[in-house]
């Protein structure tokens, strides 16, 4: 059974804006300052709520994402200060070269909220991030691991018994795909959902990535229950109990979200 933010994309603006404003903004800022004049860029924006708040602290903002759909509704939620030229919104694709010719070493902050578990060859998606950094930039990361209880996304699903089962997910790709089409799933949710067990990404993995990238770890929490569960199952968020965290591999399935700063 989908959620209401799924079905309703300014209950979502506001959740990403409320989200921001509780949780990401303070962790980045534990590392890097933000205020009049920090530049920040978030890759997959959606509608652009991730970046109010720091629109709202003088950073100037540049959202992009390859949904065209979800720029234009960011440019509709964020019309006043986009006209203000405190933000912008652009549906391109960051390797394209008009893209790194404009931005390269333009930012201070670089956002990925729930978004690097969706994008193909991470091993090179997360170098080419370095591009658009300043000397000194940072990148923030937040992500669910892959074999975490939901790691597959599968809450999207509109049939209500697939949307609650946790960590089928993570068997073979044959058994996955045909439960959800013995379950009746549209197939644009299966797509959706095929594409991020193709992309999944845990946190050794992640971190690998970064180490080979050149980035280094600057901060990182781990969290028992995610930030965003406030809005989806109505449960206070819990970061994850500090011994868990250091047991390689085991910690992935009972960590529902991490995030990170790299630099």
């Amino acid at each position: 059974m989908a959620l209401k933010q799924h079905l309703d994309e300014k209950i979502r603006f506001d959740q990403q804006v409320d989200n921001s404003q509780a949780y990401v903004l303070p962790f980045i800022e534990k590392t890097k300052a933000i205020g009049t004049g920090t530049t920040v860029m978030e890759v997959g924006t959606a509608e652009g709520g991730v970046l109010l708040p720091f629109i709202n602290r003088g950073c100037k903002c540049v959202g992009v994402d390859l949904a065209a759909r979800r720029i234009d509704l960011a440019n509709q939620f964020l019309a006043n200060e986009v006209a203000a030229g405190k933000a912008e919104f652009l549906c391109q694709d960051i390797y394209e070269e008009s893209f790194l010719n404009r931005f390269k070493g333009y930012f201070d902050i670089i956002i990925l909220k729930d978004v690097i578990e969706h994008v193909p060859e991470q091993e090179k998606f997360i170098p080419h991030l370095k591009n658009f950094l300043k000397p000194g930039g940072q990148i923030f990361f937040g992500f669910p691991p892959w074999y975490m209880p939901f790691g597959g996304h599968q809450q999207v699903c509109r049939t209500k018994w697939l949307s609650v089962l946790p960590y089928y997910h993570i068997l073979p790709m044959s058994l996955y795909k045909g439960i959800l089409k013995m379950g009746g799933e549209h197939p644009n949710v299966i797509k959706e959902l095929v594409e991020v067990k193709e992309t999944q990404i845990t946190i050794e993995r992640f971190e690998r990535i970064v180490k080979k990238s050149g980035l280094k770890v600057l901060n990182k929490q781990d969290f028992l229950i995610n930030p965003i569960y406030k809005y989806k199952f109505g449960l206070k968020p819990r970061t994850q109990w500090a011994p868990l965290t250091w047991i390689p591999y085991f910690r992935d399935f009972v960590t529902t979200c991490v995030y990170y700063t790299v630099g």
